[in-house]
């Protein structure tokens, strides 16, 4: 077994340009900005105005497409839907954690 020498920073701490963000994301700059305008993508804006992201965004991109090819939502939609997706994942983590103590197990969150 091996194990690294340097740790390697983790998703919150590597930030992607713009640029970088949408090439590894596979869509065009303009629908990053779009995404980003209808509030689907969480970037960090720097002093100089410019965005940054998390690789934690590439998921939510990749969720975005997901959803636009397979239910066929228009944009605007697809932010009520991720929305109620999170709040279902939630309750749903609340249920199994509820359960778990009820039962006097642990969580398996």
């Amino acid at each position: 077994m091996t194990y690294p020498l340097v740790r390697r920073p983790g998703p919150s701490t590597v930030r992607l340009d713009l640029a970088t963000f949408s090439r590894l994301a596979g869509i065009h700059p303009e629908m990053v900005h779009r995404l980003v305008a209808l509030g689907l993508l969480e970037p960090v804006r720097d002093s100089a105005g410019e965005l940054w992201f998390g690789r934690d965004q590439l998921l939510a991109v990749a969720r975005i497409r997901r959803l636009r090819m397979s239910l066929g939502l228009n944009y605007s939609s697809l932010g009520l839907v991720v929305d109620l997706l999170d709040r279902v994942a939630g309750l749903e983590r609340q249920l199994r954690v509820a359960s778990s103590r009820r039962i006097g197990g642990t969580p398996w969150i």
